[in-house]
């Protein structure tokens, strides 16, 4: 079983709530039954709707370590795994030069010249341990067949130093912004769970979280709007943080409501990109 201690889908939500992290009820369900049936959770959906803060939000809430694999394309198993630090091994060959191969060989592939990535370092906590495979999609598909190796049952072979088995098991959190799909056996081994920009509801909840400060009717309307620009053909569509940040702005420009004036001066925090800040003043008449 994975080493959280949630009792139940409601003290998920209140101990996420604790952490900073507002969870719907789909999503604090997913989070239970991964944790009570020790499964990955495998989280998609579109950038900025919150997968790797609610993996944050789990290992703040659990008082865990949060330990990150940042995938990307040409990621191998030596940043993913392990790897022996040459320049150390080399020196320790040179210091040691009088003597035989088997003494130096036995020196150089010990504890003291490896170096832990990621996976093993998991797998090798003892304490309770959150595992975020950040953006699984980015990284080469080969990297998927070592995943299911680890997953499967949580232990990593270093030739040199045998089995080292994980004495508890690691939550395990992996997103993907589904630029590529991922492969059938992987999915089968996980929970998944999609998030989506939450309802504007929860949104203004969220933003009355993060920014307490900000006068509620103008958290209203900073969500609608963010809301309108979402329904647009945007390169980029303003993420959940950027609505945060746009609320802190307001706040910090002492902004009583939500002028042209403002908006225009302001656009540069949420839209990212010139054409998507042109389409949404024609589009959304904001000046």
């Amino acid at each position: 079983m994975a080493t959280t201690n949630f009792s139940t889908v409601d003290d998920v939500k209140a101990q996420l709530a604790a952490a900073g992290y507002l969870a719907s009820d789909a999503i604090a369900t997913t989070v239970y039954l991964a944790s009570e049936l020790g499964k990955p959770l495998l989280i998609e959906g579109p950038a900025g709707v919150g997968k790797t803060a609610l993996a944050e939000a789990v290992a703040a809430s659990q008082q865990a370590k949060l330990v990150r694999l940042q995938c990307y394309e040409g990621v191998d198993e030596a940043r993913a795994l392990y790897e022996w630090n040459h320049a150390k091994q080399l020196l320790r060959i040179t210091a040691g030069k009088d003597e035989s191969w088997d003494d130096a060989k036995t020196d150089i592939f010990s504890e003291e010249f490896l170096l832990p990535r990621p996976l093993l370092t998991a797998i090798r906590n003892d304490g309770r341990t959150v595992l975020l495979i950040d953006e699984t999609d980015k990284a080469d598909i080969e990297i998927e067949g070592l995943l299911l190796e680890v997953l499967g049952d949580f232990q990593i072979t270093v030739p040199e130093l045998g089995t080292v088995k994980a004495t508890q098991r690691p939550f395990v959190v992996l997103t993907s912004n589904a630029t590529r799909e991922l492969s059938e056996a992987l999915r089968r081994r996980c929970l998944f769970l999609h998030i989506d920009f939450p309802d504007a509801e929860l949104e203004v909840d969220i933003v009355r979280l993060k920014v307490p400060d900000l006068d509620e009717a103008l958290a209203e309307s900073v969500v609608r709007l963010i809301n309108a620009m979402r329904a647009l053909p945007l390169r980029k569509s303003p993420s959940i943080s950027e609505t945060i940040d746009w609320s802190r702005t307001l706040l910090a420009l002492g902004a009583s409501t939500l002028s042209e004036d403002i908006v225009n001066d302001t656009l540069g925090v949420v839209l990212k990109h010139a054409d998507d800040a042109t389409k949404a003043r024609t589009q959304l008449e904001l000046s």
